[in-house]
């Protein structure tokens, strides 16, 4: 899949900032503009390290300023805001189009000059490459002139007007941190120059802190003097690159591409879409240095790895992809954390001790063993997997911490005070926007489903299933007593005694999208037909009612206004996944359902050119979702619709 775009994409700041690209180099690191090649956020940037993979993080350079000196006339390429709008840098004036495949390249005109540059993020390392290549129709002398902004700082944070930089030839070192760099220009020395009032207007939107600041110190300069020249610049925070070159980029750039048609190939996906989105999904994995296995990056640009985000996007970023030593390296990475049944909602950076504070994830580790089985048949991993598997169903049933409980209906209960278990898991200081205590339907689906899973997989490991056989039935029996509505043809949210528990949400969803399911096909329909008619938008399912009292329609303002309306109301992509699995297992007839899901496919392609180019943000607005919100390129909603792409394509 490529995207081509022009000048019409941005006739000012406003409309070059609806788009942006992702490149990430499988250690946490990334690089991420917009099309128009400024900052509109702060997390933005040209360069995002990874100190410690993945989540210490280091902006180095936040990006390049450009500018062409055409006999002795200078023309600015570089874009950005300013608080102070009188000192806006307006390149995309001059910025003719703008392409990407697996590269980000712009296309600039100044007269008869053209210039090509190509960004470039190496895997495995903290390594990026620019290349620019100019032309001329008229042999006269242009220099190039490229300044980098830069930052040296934890992400997140801003640089300091008394930060101290060292520049020589090959490396600029500053707060700890030696970036080596190459090129085939000429460094140029200059006094300080820092600006303190950089504008980011999605920042602003978001209701997060909108001004930002950048040293300059230095620029290198590319003199061309015939009709044609090819430059390159080259930082490096893992290696020296003193004998790195034009060549050696070409090499990166070729062999990145090979592997990308081998991942593309390996997938098996046919259409377009779902081999962009195969790329895309790729882009979440990363090395944990703690644990020296995978993991997945919740999203990006906010985002760590999180248990319960890494359980849902694990078969659509590894298994879907054939990546399967990857999603083993990732559970195994869990069950070594695995602590009385519970497994981290945020693993540990450095001597900081796991949080656990999630009911949901041990049971998807439970079915991503499974569905790792399924796709593999490796018994050695299985009997590995399996004591932990059981270790969770024991601590479920004999009670856990968080208040996580089989109770006297062996349904499972979790939550009290404070606590916030399930995804749905917003807290305002002491308050709960979506409290969910008590028997969530999706937990007790999980657990349904894990519990089937152990009965089923328990003697090939040469153990007893009967105990899981008859917890099992008689969750399904409390199950149907307790959540089926039959005058209504759906499912309580929640059975807590309170006003949540018919309230109408999409988590009924996940009791249809497992492996194992307590609702007969005709009860099924009926509860999708329902989610159709009320949460279903083409790019995620409503987390709430528009008809419920407490439905927000948009996500935005301050933190407090954005977490009310986060789980409120507010579409997530995710659950159109499972969505979508659940009418291909109620369907009468496969067929005419996988038609049907490629019709609603076609209007979601769309969205993989808004926001982030080839990827689906993490939330919409639950109203009529016209942008990305909140992280803007997002794992589990990435993995999730790569995993229904595989699914009508078999």
């Amino acid at each position: 899949m490529k995207v081509s775009l022009c000048r019409f994409h941005w006739q000012d700041f406003r409309r070059g900032q609806e788009r942006c690209f992702l490149l990430t180099n499988g250690l946490g690191g990334y690089s991420s503009l917009t099309v128009i090649g400024d900052t509109a956020r702060n997390d933005h940037a040209l360069f995002m390290a990874a100190e410690k993979a993945p989540n210490k993080r280091a902006r180095l350079i936040s990006n390049v300023e450009e500018y062409l000196e055409i006999q002795g006339k200078n023309t600015g390429l570089f874009s950005q805001e300013y608080v102070n709008r009188t000192k806006n840098q307006e390149g995309f004036r001059y910025l003719e189009a703008f392409e990407m495949e697996m590269l980000p390249t712009w296309h600039y005109q100044v007269g008869d000059v053209s210039v090509k540059k190509e960004l470039f993020m190496l895997q495995g390392e903290n390594t990026i490459a620019l290349r620019y290549q100019l032309s001329q129709k008229i042999a006269k002398e242009v220099i190039l002139h490229v300044s980098p902004l830069l930052a040296f700082v934890s992400k997140g944070k801003n640089p300091a007007k008394d930060q101290v930089f060292t520049v020589e030839e090959n490396y600029i070192a500053g707060n700890g941190l030696v970036l080596h760099q190459k090129h085939n220009g000429t460094l140029v020395k200059k006094e300080i120059a820092f600006s303190q009032d950089l504008y980011y207007d999605q920042d602003a939107r978001d209701g997060r802190d909108s001004v930002g600041t950048a040293l300059q110190n230095h620029e290198i300069c590319f003199k061309m003097d015939d009709y044609s020249r090819e430059f390159y610049l080259i930082y490096s925070l893992d290696r020296r690159v003193d004998e790195c070159d034009a060549n050696t980029i070409s090499g990166w750039i070729r062999h990145a591409k090979e592997d990308r048609q081998a991942l593309i190939r390996h997938s098996g996906l046919k259409s377009t879409a779902g081999q962009a989105l195969a790329a895309s999904a790729f882009q979440y994995l990363a090395h944990r240095e703690s644990t020296d296995g995978k993991t997945i990056l919740a999203g990006f640009p906010y985002f760590e790895d999180w248990g319960r985000d890494t359980m849902i996007a694990l078969p659509g970023c590894t298994l879907a992809l054939g990546l399967y030593e990857e999603c083993k390296s990732i559970l195994k990475t869990f069950m070594m954390y695995c602590r009385k049944g519970l497994m981290p909602n945020l693993f540990p950076e450095g001597d900081k001790d796991p949080f656990y504070n999630t009911v949901d994830a041990p049971l998807l580790f439970i079915n991503g063993v499974y569905e790792y089985y399924k796709a593999t048949n490796d018994e050695e991993f299985l009997k590995e997997a399996y004591p932990v598997m059981a270790d969770i169903v024991y601590w479920y049933c004999r009670g856990t911490d968080y208040h996580i409980h089989m109770d006297w209906d062996c349904l499972v209960m979790a939550g009290a005070g404070k606590e916030q278990l399930t995804w749905m898991d917003v807290r305002i200081n002491d308050e709960l926007p979506t409290p969910r205590h008590g028997k969530a339907v999706e937990i007790n689906a999980y657990w349904y489903n894990a519990l089937k899973i152990l009965e089923e997989l328990s003697p090939l490991v040469g153990q007893e299933a009967r105990d899981y056989q008859k917890l099992a039935s008689t969750v399904k029996k409390s199950f149907l007593e307790n959540f089926w509505m039959e005058d209504k043809g759906w499912l309580k949210d929640v059975v807590n005694g309170t006003a949540e528990e018919e309230q109408f949400r999409c988590n009924q969803v996940f009791a249809l999208s497992m492996h194992y399911t307590m609702l007969s096909k005709e009860q099924g329909r009926r509860l999708l037909a329902a989610v159709r008619e009320r949460l279903y938008t083409p790019v995620g399912l409503r987390t709430l009612d528009p008809a419920d009292p407490a439905f927000h329609p948009v996500y935005g303002g301050s933190q407090p206004e954005r977490d009310r309306a986060y789980h409120q109301g507010t579409v997530w992509t995710f659950p159109l996944g499972a969505y979508y699995r659940a009418v291909l297992a109620c369907a009468e007839d496969q067929e005419t359902a996988k038609e049907e899901i490629r019709q609603d496919l076609t209007l979601l392609e769309g969205w993989l050119t808004e926001g982030c180019l080839f990827h689906l943000a993490e939330i919409y607005d639950g109203d009529k979702p016209v942008a990305s919100r909140g992280c803007y390129a997002q794992a589990w909603s990435v993995g999730e619709i790569v995993r229904v792409y595989k699914l009508i394509e078999e």
